[in-house]
């Protein structure tokens, strides 16, 4: 009869076991006040005939594709590749991943009955005394017994889950586990820009050396035929003087390209993983590289691409479970118990048949008086899941306005690389005239000189904006999450 209430009992708490105490996760919107809007400002947007833009819903399985391949570069290619395999950011951000898979193991191990063997108080094999004045039936025992005790048990301990604590740890613990890949994810995102940039500023700093160096010379030959004029008697010395300072200014400016981009190459080949001595870009890293065009219109799944909303939303739904968890403390805890083994006072009768022993049952722990100490950690969880959902909104404000600047950074430095295009052919004509009156004794070489310099600033301008608008290209590409290659876009059906 009493096997029949116990195995009654037992079989009625697992069946209360399949409730869980606390709030089922639901995505909160990604604004407390107002809705996201439905697409990008028109005056940046790339087209008028741009998608709606809906409210993506973050994803940690999107592919995010070798994106840096549409520049169409062998040597950014190879060091993208070097970063991806070298950089210790991205091996810390594993190990915090390795990290979070043991955690999530380590949480689901409570939903599996516990087993130990060995490990009794007193120690497996001891030898002991009992007091003389030992209680016996309320007087002293009067002898002492000295004795041997051999004992080799396996404890059993299992909580019923009836209040969902463990499901709910468990269940941040996989949200957790998910936010680590998001996690490194975001790492290998921020690893591939930051190379991309730093390799672009390379070229841009090879670019704006290979200009003043030019310039230099040009200027040489400048101040060569000021002084063969002085010599012929046509040049004055202030004429000279002032071809002397251009020619000292422009040279005075290479120093400062150089340190430039020699710490630009350090950064990256630490990026790379890579000593910084003797590292150096292989082949002609100088010329204009091909800034990628955006297509008429980038669909809102884009951002689904990007691990930082992910991982935001999946720290909140590990928030959000450890309300659950703070919650099953207010709850009895119900555990099985059991205990088996053999115990002999003897060690040739240890292991035999009739020196076995058992027991099982249940046992109930209930919270009666904390000194609210679960209600401070409940408190804290919720307070946390706020935290969480504040950040996740914030993500995705970040995500709208940083596609907002990448966007109008294409739209405006394109239009700003063009009239840059034509003051630098209307200097360089500017130049030209001043060069040709100044030989035919109608100017003074002021004009020459203020020509000259106005004709390096817009030329070093124009290679600077080359450079700006290959980084816009990147950071628009980080903003989004992705490229927007046609292969990467992800389109939702019925597009």
């Amino acid at each position: 009869m009493k096997k029949i209430i116990f195995i009654s009992a037992f079989a009625c708490a697992l069946g209360v076991a399949g409730c869980a105490v606390g709030p089922d996760y639901k995505r909160p919107a990604a604004l407390s006040s107002q809705p996201l809007p439905e697409k990008f400002s028109d005056d940046t947007a790339t087209s008028t005939n741009q998608d709606i833009w809906k409210i993506a819903e973050p994803s940690a399985g999107q592919p995010r594709g070798e994106w840096w391949q549409m520049f169409g570069d062998a040597e950014l290619n190879r060091f993208e590749t070097l970063a991806l395999t070298n950089n210790q950011d991205l091996a810390a951000a594993v190990a915090r991943f390795e990290q979070s898979r043991a955690l999530l193991t380590g949480a689901r191990a409570d939903f599996y009955p516990q087993l130990t063997l060995g490990g009794t108080p007193n120690g497996d094999i001891t030898r002991q005394q009992t007091s003389v004045n030992q209680p016996n039936q309320g007087s002293a025992n009067g002898i002492a017994h000295t004795y041997d005790t051999f004992t080799a048990p396996i404890y059993l301990g299992w909580e019923i889950d009836l209040w969902g604590r463990v499901r709910r740890q468990s269940e941040g613990a996989k949200e957790r586990f998910v936010a680590s890949v998001d996690d490194y994810e975001s790492t290998r995102l921020v690893v591939a820009a930051e190379v991309a940039n730093d390799y672009f500023a390379v070229r841009t700093l090879n670019n704006e050396f290979t200009l003043v160096t030019n310039t230099i010379e040009a200027y040489q030959r400048s101040l060569e035929l000021t002084e063969n004029r002085r010599r012929g008697g046509v040049a004055s010395d202030l004429d000279v003087a002032q071809a002397a300072t251009q020619l000292h200014s422009a040279e005075s400016q290479l120093p400062d390209i150089q340190l430039s981009r020699a710490q630009t190459l350090h950064a990256l080949a630490l990026l790379c993983g890579e000593s910084p001595v003797g590292f150096a870009v292989a082949g002609d890293a100088s010329g204009p590289a091909a800034v990628p065009e955006i297509p008429p219109s980038l669909p809102s799944e884009l951002l689904e691409h990007r691990p930082d909303i992910a991982a935001a939303e999946r720290h909140m739904a590990a928030a959000n479970a450890d309300i659950g968890v703070a919650k099953a403390a207010f709850f009895p805890t119900v555990r099985i118990d059991g205990l088996a083994g053999f115990q002999s006072v003897d060690s040739s009768t240890w292991f035999d048949w009739p020196s076995r022993f058992w027991s099982v049952g249940p046992s109930v722990q209930l919270p009666l008086f904390t000194g609210g100490l679960n209600r401070s950690h409940l408190a804290l969880a919720r307070a946390a899941y706020d935290e969480m959902v504040a950040d996740y909104r914030q993500t995705v404000l970040t995500a709208f306005g940083e596609v907002e600047d990448g966007l109008a950074a294409q739209q405006l430095l394109a239009e700003q690389w063009t009239a840059e295009n034509e003051t630098v052919v209307a200097a360089r004509r500017t130049l030209e005239i001043a060069s040709n009156r100044y030989k035919s004794g109608l100017v003074t070489y002021l004009d020459v000189a203020t020509a000259q310099a106005d004709a390096l600033l817009h030329e070093r301008t124009l290679v600077q904006l080359d450079g700006t608008r290959l980084t816009a290209s990147v950071n628009l590409v980080k903003a989004l999450g992705c490229g927007w290659q046609t292969n990467e876009i992800p389109r939702s059906a019925g597009r």
